[in-house]
């Protein structure tokens, strides 16, 4: 029930390069671990994937009704995806990344706060389940049978890639913080490399749908 190969391997380039990518997931953990040291950072981190993966529970579940009781919703929503994946690429070119750190400690808070608070940034952010109910159903089809396990398994991959890279992170706080600081090309460069990749999931859906 995995995805093929073909088209796990772009999905897995796009969350490498959405992870890199700073953001206020970014910043809530990378503040969290230089004010309030490494351990509170991994609880961020962990909380930030929880919050993502009921998400992917959530949307997986939403879609296999829309593919059970209307197909052509679903292809529309793909359609949908797209455009958004479009306006996505145009933003980070436009406005770029933002990764805004504080430089001195806030008041203290436990690591099970520091979770919940993970938790509450991304199930509580619109955007993240407008960006999960859009980007996840481009890698699938509504005539699988297995859709809806590979919804799930996808959104999975997502949170256990993104995680693993953040937790790296969050162990080199420091030095990642610095280098960006001093850098600021570097994250210019990955606006580009996130818009160009999204820019190009979307022409292909969008160029697949016109003939």
């Amino acid at each position: 029930m995995l995805p093929d190969p073909a088209i796990l391997l772009p999905f897995t380039l796009a969350v490498v390069v959405i992870a890199l990518t700073p953001g206020p997931d970014m910043t809530f953990f990378l503040g969290r671990a230089l004010t309030q040291g490494r351990a509170a950072g991994l609880a961020a981190v962990a909380g930030a994937g929880t919050g993502l993966l009921v998400h992917t529970l959530l949307v997986s579940l939403g879609i296999s009704a829309l593919i059970v009781a209307a197909p052509a919703l679903f292809t529309a929503l793909k359609v949908a995806g797209a455009l958004y994946l479009l306006w996505l690429a145009a933003q980070a070119i436009r406005r770029g990344s933002a990764l805004l750190l504080p430089r001195e400690a806030g008041s203290a808070r436990s690591l099970a706060g520091t979770w919940a608070s993970g938790v509450a940034i991304n199930i509580l952010n619109p955007k993240v389940a407008l960006f999960f109910l859009t980007f996840l159903p481009q890698f699938v089809s509504a005539g699988d049978p297995h859709a809806v396990a590979q919804l799930f398994a996808l959104g999975t991959i997502f949170v256990l890639i993104g995680s693993a890279i953040n937790l790296i992170i969050v162990l080199a706080a420091d030095r990642f913080a610095a280098g960006m600081r001093r850098n600021p090309r570097i994250a210019r460069a990955m606006d580009w490399l996130f818009a160009s990749i999204f820019a190009a999931f979307a022409a292909q859906l969008l160029l697949a749908r016109a003939r």
